[in-house]
This record gives structure tokens, C-alpha cells and sequence, in this order.
């Protein structure tokens, strides 16, 4: 029996069914690594790492990734692990079209067969921007290999004559003051100038800084990390610590079967209502839980938020970002701050549980990070789920970012079924639309749009800035960015595409919304709805060929994290047929 050979049965890792395998296959596998300048003894019951890297230029909040890897990989050599970075597709929400959540599916398959059909024992994923991070916790989950996950972090602070500038809630802001004639053409484009001025994502409490927040308080991220600025020196520590954890990772068989429990799902919802979090958390946390088996449903994220107030006041939701936000205690000060409203008991990648990860964790500003008897927004703020006739299986809007004003509204609907033909029409100054109408925008959801884009938040109509309106009630199927506000209702179910009844609203009719009573109604008979459904069906999004005519055909409704059907639910990453 060669040396090789041996181990296999003592190893008790997986890449010793390519490395230590008999004979040829593991000569093969062997010897074309070395071309790599690897020595003997990589291959030796070591465990194989890797290194999951969502870097791209195209994708500007993960363009630093690859520095990041650098430092993982030499976390994992020093700990007697061998480290093998690879790439995945990488999707960034400030350039992809139609929408980076049509690739997020991708991205997390991707990961998951380039995990199944390679040595790999553990590996440690890098992302960041507002899709790779659900997409690559997906993908992970449904092999449920010993699997830690990093952020880049978010950008520093904007700063433009004197103001804080955040990105993506300044845009929406600002581009509406130009759209009114009050800010200048020069004004914007020096604002847009000192708006990202360093590496990292969104720095305001958009999608970016939620899902890293959550993907630690889940504890697929290692405790302290997920708000660091992404050129904070410590997150480089962080992530050479990250490459020495994983391989322990693998020693212990800590796996995210055990980590993604129930209770952990229900602490990162309860900590998305304190943080003001993104809507967008919603979709994907829905995603992740049917791929472990966890059961989830809407509602869940309507009946564990209402008890928990708002405590972080960061843009869109308040007036800093997250660059403030670290400094004055990060994750670790609202941990502390929810007392038993969290599990605790919960585990995280460090092997440690909730309680004992954030033990002593202090908070030192508490004008960021509020009291909870004195909160920046009372319980209840969070994001609320509605039903109705328009919704009869959910929608959702963000409370925290909302105008109050707007909360129990009844209006005119003014209805689209075009994005680009609603931005043209709402430049024009004859409009015929009244700051008391509901603005309406529906073929939108993830068929059919595809993809489920971030435009229900509609720009205001012109006429309406000049009139000096600053909010009105929106509907959509589609989603929003996590760093826009208004009164903005969301993720309507079913999507009108599908023929929900949302394809049924006609410009006139009245819609009553209450979200305290969480009720969303269209004032039209069942029998006129299914009328007008019968005699003016939906007109579906037509995907002729590839990935997107796989995602039309499979994608799941909104309301069970736009999935696909047939990646719901994991299996054990065993080791594939020979090649050979």
C-alpha cells in the first residue's frame, strides 16, 4: 500500500477521497497541483480550504476581495491547512441589469457544485455586495460543508461641504432636489464625487450592512466583524483569524446544519427591526431557510418585530452610517441592548453562543445605538406584512423609513405597467396625478420583470416636487433598494405576471392602505377582479433561451424567497463519481 493510500481510512476528511485515493486517481489529482509548487506534505491529511472570492472590477463594493483572500489564506496556512482560493460569478446591485437579485439563484448554484465536485473540507466565503452574501450563504447551506462567511465592509463615510453623504439614500435624495431645479448641476456632480471614497459597500443601512449584520447574528459570520469599515486594519486581523477558525471548523465538524437553527433565524429577524434593516432581508432570509429546512414564513417577520423598537438611527432610516454605527459599539451594543428578546443559546462559527460571544459588549455612543426604553423608533417600527384583496399572500413595508403621515391612506391609484414608461411620464408637468394618489407599478416581480428589480420606489412626479410633496404611497410587485425611504409598499404576492391581483388595479380606482391594521384593500369586487383577470390577462415576461428562460420557468413567488424550485431544501456534499 502506497503512503497515499493509507490515511483514507484514518484522515476523516473529504479531500482524502481525491488526494489519498489508490493508485491512479490519486496520483492524478496529486500531480497536477504540484504545478502549483505545493509540497508533499499538502497532501497528508491536512484539511483542504476553500476560499470563495465574489471579486470582480464589475462589482465595485467586492473590487478589494482579493486582499481579503490573501489575508484568509494565510490564517489557514499558519493553522496547518491548505488554502485553494477560486472564484464564483459575482453580482453587483450598482451595475447588473435587469437586476442583480435574476443572478443571485446563479451565483448560489455556482458555489454549491464548485464546493460538491472538489476536495474541499471547509471553505471560507468573501462577499459583500447586497446579493453575493445571501447567494453565497445558499449555496453553502445546501452542501452544509464547515462554512464561515466575511464581508468586505462598508465604505467610510461621504462627506460633501460639510454634510454626511450616504450612498444610495443621498442618490434618492439628491436626484430628486435636481429633478426640482433646487440643486445644480455641479452641486450633484461634486456630491457624487465625495459620495465613495473608499473601498467597500453601501456604508448606509441598505441591503450590504443588513445581510452582513444578520449573516452574524445568525453566526455565519465570525462576532465583532460584520460593521468594521472595509479599510479598517482589523478587518484584514479578522480575516487572517477567519482562515485559522475554519480549519478548527472542520476539526469540530461545525457545520451550517447546526448553526441555522429556528431560533437563530428568529434573533436575526428581531435584530433587523432594531437595526432599521433592509426589506430585502425578508426575501432572502425566506430563501436560506427553506434550503436548511427551517420552517419561515412572512408572517414571522410581522409577529417577532413587533415587540422590538428601533435602536440604530443610520440612514434611510435616521441620519448616520455605518461607519458611526461600528464605532459606537456595532452588533455586539444591540445585542446587548434586546435583553431576552433573543435566543442565546444560539451557536455561531466561533463555537461560541450568542451570550457568550457579545459577553461585555459595550456601547459608546448612545445616540447611534439607542436605549430600548428610549429607542430611536418605538416596537412595531420594523418592517410590517400586510394582506388584503391586492395581497392575499403578503406584502411588506418598511415602517422605520415610511412618513407617518401616510400609514392609514386611501387614494386614487394611478397605475404602470412599464418602468421606463412611468419615468417618462413622470417628468411630465400635465401629469394627471394629486399628491393624494397611490402611484402603482406592477409587472415587476421575479417573472416579470425578471428578476424582481429595486424600483418600487418610484421618483416622485415633477409635478409633485415643484408642489413641494415629499413622500407618497407606492405599490409594487418589484422590491426597493435597502437605502431608499418612503412610504413604499412591497414584494406584492402574487405577482401580477402570474395573475395576481395587482394586474387587475385600473388608474381610478381606490385603494385603501392601513398598516396598522395591516390590512392593503382594493376597493373592487372579488367578481370584478376576476372579471377583469379573464378579460385582460397579464402579459408574462417572454424568455426565449438561457439562464433567464431557467429562471422564469422555476423561479419561486416572493413570499417564499423567489428560490427555485428545485434548489429548495440541502443535501450532504458527498464525494462525486470518479472522473477517471
Amino acid at each position: 500500500m502506497s503512503a497515499h493510500e493509507g490515511p483514507v481510512a484514518t484522515s476523516g476528511l473529504r479531500s482524502a477521497g481525491w488526494f489519498q485515493a489508490p493508485s491512479k486517481n490519486g496520483i492524478l489529482h496529486r500531480s497536477w497541483l504540484r504545478s502549483e509548487g505545493l509540497p508533499d506534505d499538502s497532501f497528508d491529511g491536512r484539511p483542504v480550504i476553500g476560499v470563495a472570492t465574489s471579486w470582480s472590477e464589475l462589482t465595485p463594493c467586492n473590487a478589494h476581495l482579493r486582499e481579503v483572500a490573501e489575508h484568509v489564506k494565510r490564517g489557514v496556512w499558519q493553522a496547518g491547512g491548505v488554502p485553494f482560493e477560486f472564484p464564483t460569478a459575482s453580482i453587483g446591485e450598482t451595475m447588473v441589469r435587469p437586476s442583480a437579485m435574476l443572478l443571485r439563484n446563479l451565483v448560489a448554484m455556482d458555489l454549491e457544485e464548485t464546493l460538491r465536485g472538489n476536495p474541499i473540507d471547509g471553505v471560507v466565503l468573501l462577499a459583500g455586495c447586497d446579493k453575493t452574501t445571501p447567494a453565497y450563504l445558499m449555496g453553502a447551506a445546501s452542501t452544509d460543508l464547515p462554512s464561515l462567511l466575511i464581508t468586505g465592509g462598508p465604505m467610510l463615510n461621504g462627506r460633501w461641504r460639510g454634510q454626511t453623504v450616504g450612498s444610495g439614500t443621498s442618490v434618492w435624495r439628491m436626484t430628486e432636489e435636481h429633478r426640482a431645479g433646487r440643486m445644480t448641476d455641479a452641486d450633484l456632480a461634486e456630491a457624487e464625487s465625495c459620495m465613495s471614497r473608499s473601498r467597500g459597500h453601501c456604508m448606509t443601512m441598505g441591503t450590504a450592512s443588513t445581510m452582513a449584520l444578520l449573516t452574524e447574528t445568525l453566526g455565519m459570520q465570525m462576532p465583532g466583524t460584520a460593521e468594521l469599515p472595509a479599510d479598517d486594519a482589523r478587518r484584514r486581523t479578522a480575516s487572517h483569524l477567519a482562515g485559522r477558525r475554519i480549519v478548527d471548523m472542520v476539526a469540530e465538524d461545525l457545520r451550517p446544519s447546526a448553526i441555522l437553527t429556528r431560533e437563530a433565524f428568529e434573533n436575526a429577524i428581531r435584530v433587523n427591526a432594531a437595526i432599521g434593516g433592509s426589506t430585502n432581508a425578508v426575501v432572502h432570509l425566506l430563501a436560506l431557510s427553506r434550503r436548511v429546512g427551517v420552517p419561515l414564513d412572512l408572517d414571522d417577520f410581522d409577529r417577532l418585530a413587533r415587540e422590538v423598537p428601533t435602536l440604530v438611527d443610520v440612514m434611510p432610516s435616521g441620519r448616520f452610517l455605518m461607519e458611526d454605527f461600528a464605532y459606537a459599539g456595532g452588533l455586539g451594543a444591540v445585542v446587548a441592548q434586546l435583553h431576552d428578546l433573543l435566543h442565546r443559546q444560539t451557536i455561531g462559527v466561533s463555537g461560541r453562543s450568542l451570550a457568550e460571544a457579545y459577553a461585555g459588549a459595550q456601547r459608546w455612543d448612545a445616540e447611534v445605538i439607542r436605549d430600548f426604553d428610549a429607542p430611536f423608533q418605538p416596537a412595531g417600527s420594523g418592517t410590517a406584512v400586510l394582506r388584503g384583496n391586492l395581497a392575499p399572500r403578503g406584502c411588506v413595508v418598511k415602517q422605520s423609513a415610511a412618513s407617518p403621515d401616510l400609514m392609514v391612506h386611501r387614494g386614487r391609484a394611478v397605475v404602470w405597467d412599464d418602468y421606463e414608461a412611468y419615468l417618462r411620464d413622470a417628468d411630465d408637468p400635465d401629469l394627471d396625478v394629486e399628491r393624494d394618489d397611490i402611484l402603482v407599478l406592477r409587472g415587476a416581480g421575479p417573472k416579470g420583470y425578471p428578476g424582481m428589480p429595486e424600483i418600487a420606489n418610484l421618483p416622485l412626479p415633477a409635478k409633485m416636487l415643484a408642489a413641494g410633496v415629499t413622500d407618497m404611497v407606492r405599490i409594487s410587485d418589484a422590491r426597493m433598494s435597502g437605502t431608499s425611504y418612503g412610504t413604499v409598499v412591497l414584494h406584492v404576492c402574487p405577482e401580477s405576471a402570474v395573475g395576481g391581483p395587482l394586474a387587475a388595479v385600473r388608474t381610478g380606482d381606490l385603494i385603501e392602505l392601513d398598516v396598522p391594521g395591516r390590512r392593503l384593500h382594493l376597493d373592487v369586487s372579488d367578481e370584478e377582479i376576476e372579471r377583469r383577470l379573464v378579460t385582460e390577462p397579464p402579459r408574462p415576461w417572454q424568455a426565449r433561451r438561457g439562464y433567464q428562460r431557467l429562471y422564469v420557468d422555476h423561479v419561486l413567488q416572493a413570499d417564499e424567497g423567489a428560490d427555485f424550485d428545485f434548489l429548495v431544501g440541502a443535501e450532504t456534499a458527498i464525494i462525486p463519481r470518479r472522473s477517471q
